[in-house]
C-alpha cells in the first residue's frame, strides 16, 4: 500500500513471486525411493476474471504463496507484463520504435508516446525512453481493433507459455489478466480442450466497495505503465482505461454454466464467495483458501519458547518445563507485546490519517505529507478521521496468544493478562515428534542411529524420524495447514508461541521460502518475527531479545533467517554448519 508501506526502515517485504518450490510435496513413496509421483495426475489452470483495481493481484500472490507452501508447482503468468513489452499499434504496422531496440535517449519514444492525443495528456515524459507507458487508455478501447488484435494475441501467447510449462513438469499454472469478456474466456476454454489432464477453474474478483477501488485506483498510478508520470494525469489515465473495460466486461455467468466448466467468484476479497460445479480436488483446496482471506490490519507474532531445561542439555522433543532463563524471557515477552499491542494501534490510526488524507486530497503525490489535522493536533494525540467506515480498522482490535500443549510453550505465556488477551492452547504447533529419537541429543543420535542421522542429513525434509508417530517436515505442513487458514481469517493480531521446526514451516509460508530450505532456516532461541499482511506482500520485522537490558530490540529483517546447511557428520567429526545468506539477502541484494 502505498501510504503505509514505510513503516520501518529495518522491515522487510517478502513479495510471493520471489521464491518458487523445486520439490514436489505430495509423495506416495517415504524418503529415499527413487521415484516420485504427486498425489494427483491431474493439472490445474486457475484463470482470474475482473476489472481492473478490483484485487486480482492481491489474490493472484497469496494463492501463490499457499500452494506453493503446500507443495504444488504453482508460477503465475501475467498478461499486463507480456502486454507491455508487445509495443503499440503503430509498431505492429511500421515495425519497432528506437526505444524498442534499445535506443536510450530522450528522443527516442515509443508511437504511443509520441502521439498528438498523448501528448495532450501529458503522457509524454523523459521516462518514455524507457516505453514506460507505451500504451494509454485508449489501446484499452474496445472498438479500437487493432488494439483489441493485439491484446488477444498477447493473452494466447501468454496462455501458451502456461501450457508448456504445465506440460513441462508444473501442477498449478495461474493465468493472471482481466479476462472480461465471454470472447476471451470462450477461446481459453477451446484451447484447454486438447489437454489431457488439465482442469479449469476461473476465479472471478468482484469489488462493491467505492473506497477500496478507489484506493486501489490509487495504488495502480504506481504501477509500471505510470512510472514518471504525474499523479493526478495518471490516475485520470488509468480511470479512462477502467471506463474502457467496464463498457466490455461480462461477468461470469450462464455462459460458462452451459460448457460446464468451474468457477468461483470471489467478492469483497472474501466477504461473499460463490462456487459453480467445484470438482477436483486442487479446485477445492484453491476455493477452501479462497475462503478465508480478508484486509484487516494485523501482525502475526511467531516465537519460540523460553529456554527450557532440555534446550540447556541440548536435547530435542520432550516435554520439560523453563529452565530460570527461559521464565525471564517470559517475562519480557509480555512485556514487550504489551508494547507493541499499543505501538500497532497507533501505527494504523496513523496509516488511516494518511490515507484519508490522500483520497480527500485526490492526488497519491501525499502519500508522504503530513496532513494538517495531524500537527494540528500534537504527535500523540488522535485527528478525527473522515476516512469512510469501510477504509477504517479497528484501532485495538483483539488480541490471541496460541500455543502448543507441551508446558514449555504454555509456561512462556504465563505472564500474559488474561483479561486482555485470548489464550488458546492447540496441539498442532506442538514440537515434530522425533520417534525413537526423542529426548537425545544430535551428537547422540549420529552415535546410536548413524544411518537415521545420514539420511536426515540428505533430505531433512522428507526424512520422517524413526518409530511409532516418528514425524517429517512434510508431516508438519499438513498439521499446520489447518493453522494456516485460521491465520489468514482471523481478523486481529496473533502471538505465536511455538518450537523451532513449527516457527521454520510458519516463516515459510509467510515469507515464500521454498520447502528444500526450510529446514534449515536458523531461528535460535530469543528472537521475534512479526509478519503484517499487506497488498502486495508480507512486511516482515525482527526483535531480538538482549539478555542484559532484559529487552528486545530491533534489528535488521534482512540479516537473519540464515540458511543453515550441515554437513554430513559422523560420530568422530566435530559437527559443522556453513551458513549461506538469508533468503532476504538473495532476493533483496540492494537492500544490503
Amino acid at each position: 500500500m502505498g501510504v503505509a508501506e514505510d513503516s520501518s526502515p529495518m522491515g522487510m517485504m517478502f513479495d510471493t513471486p520471489r521464491f518458487a518450490n523445486t520439490v514436489p510435496f505430495f509423495r506416495f513413496q517415504r524418503f529415499g525411493h527413487s521415484h516420485a509421483r504427486t498425489d494427483s495426475d491431474h493439472k490445474l489452470v486457475v484463470v482470474m476474471v475482473g476489472l481492473p483495481a478490483r484485487g486480482k493481484s492481491y489474490i493472484v500472490k497469496k494463492l501463490k504463496r499457499y500452494l506453493s507452501w503446500l507443495g504444488f508447482q504453482t508460477k503465475i503468468f501475467n498478461v499486463g507484463d507480456r502486454r507491455r513489452l508487445a509495443g503499440s499499434t503503430d509498431e505492429h504496422e511500421h515495425g519497432p520504435t528506437p526505444a524498442r531496440q534499445g535506443v536510450g535517449n530522450d528522443a527516442s519514444t515509443c508511437a504511443d508516446c509520441d502521439s498528438a492525443s498523448a501528448m495532450d495528456k501529458g503522457l509524454r515524459t523523459p521516462s518514455c525512453t524507457h516505453c514506460a507507458t507505451r500504451h494509454s487508455s485508449s489501446f484499452f478501447d474496445p472498438d479500437n481493433a487493432k488494439a483489441k488484435q493485439i491484446r488477444e494475441q498477447v493473452a494466447l501467447d501468454v496462455f501458451e507459455d502456461l501450457l508448456r510449462w504445465l506440460q513441462a513438469g508444473g501442477q498449478i499454472a495461474i493465468h493472471d489478466a482481466t479476462n472480461s469478456t465471454i470472447e476471451r474466456r470462450s477461446a481459453l476454454i477451446s484451447r484447454l480442450k486438447s489437454e489431457t489432464d488439465v482442469n479449469l477453474l476461473f476465479v472471478e474478483s468482484i469489488c462493491t466497495d467505492k473506497d477500496i477501488i478507489n484506493r486501489n485506483i490509487k495504488l495502480k498510478t504506481q504501477s509500471p505503465d505510470y512510472v514518471g508520470i504525474d499523479p493526478e494525469v495518471a490516475e485520470s489515465d488509468f480511470r479512462a482505461r477502467l471506463r474502457n473495460y467496464e463498457r466490455a466486461y461480462r461477468t461470469i455467468g450462464a455462459a460458462e454454466e452451459k460448457l460446464n466448466v468451474q468457477y468461483c467468484k470471489i467478492i469483497d476479497v472474501g466477504k461473499k464467495v460463490i462456487a459453480y460445479n467445484i470438482q477436483g480436488f486442487l479446485e477445492s483446496q484453491v476455493v477452501f483458501y479462497l475462503m478465508n482471506m480478508n484486509l484487516e490490519s494485523r501482525v502475526i507474532y511467531v516465537t519460540r519458547h523460553g529456554e527450557s531445561e532440555d534446550n540447556a542439555a541440548g536435547r530435542i522433543g520432550g516435554d520439560a518445563s523453563l529452565a530460570p532463563n527461559g521464565m525471564k524471557y517470559a517475562k519480557a515477552l509480555s512485556r514487550f507485546i504489551d508494547r507493541r499491542r499499543v505501538d500497532f494501534a497507533a501505527e494504523v490510526e496513523e496509516n488511516n490519517r494518511r490515507l484519508a488524507h490522500v483520497m480527500a486530497s485526490g492526488s497519491s503525490s501525499g502519500a508522504n505529507s503530513e496532513p494538517e489535522s495531524v500537527s494540528s493536533h500534537g504527535s500523540g494525540a488522535a485527528a478525527p478521521c473522515s476516512m469512510p467506515m469501510s477504509l477504517r480498522r479497528h484501532v485495538q482490535p483483539d488480541f490471541e496468544i496460541w500455543t502448543s500443549m507441551l508446558k514449555r510453550t504454555m509456561e512462556t505465556v504465563e505472564y500474559f493478562d488474561p483479561l486482555k488477551y485470548r489464550i488458546k492452547n492447540i496441539r498442532s504447533l506442538n514440537e515434530i515428534y522425533a520417534g525413537k529419537c526423542e529426548g537425545m541429543t544430535y551428537e547422540e543420535i549420529a552415535r546410536e542411529y548413524p544411518d537415521e542421522y545420514e539420511a536426515r542429513q540428505l533430505d531433512k525434509f522428507y526424512y520422517r524420524y524413526p518409530g511409532i508417530g516418528g514425524e517429517s517436515y512434510a508431516d508438519v505442513v499438513l498439521r499446520l495447514q489447518q493453522v494456516i487458514v485460521e491465520l489468514e481469517r482471523i481478523r486481529h493480531s496473533v502471538l505465536l508461541v511455538t518450537h523451532r521446526a513449527m516457527a521454520r514451516t510458519l516463516l515459510s509460508y509467510f515469507m515464500d521460502i521454498p520447502t528444500t530450505h526450510m529446514p534449515d532456516m536458523d531461528l535460535p532461541l530469543g528472537f521475534i518475527y512479526g509478519c503484517e499482511p499487506r497488498p502486495f506482500g508480507n512486511f516482515l520485522r525482527v526483535w531480538r531479545y538482549d539478555p542484559e537490558q532484559d529487552d528486545f530490540d530491533e534489528i535488521d529483517a534482512s540479516s537473519v533467517l540464515k540458511i543453515r546447511y550441515p554437513k554430513i557428520i559422523m560420530p568422530e567429526q566435530a559437527p559443522t554448519s556453513p551458513v549461506l545468506p538469508s533468503p532476504a539477502e538473495i532476493a533483496y541484494p540492494s537492500i544490503r
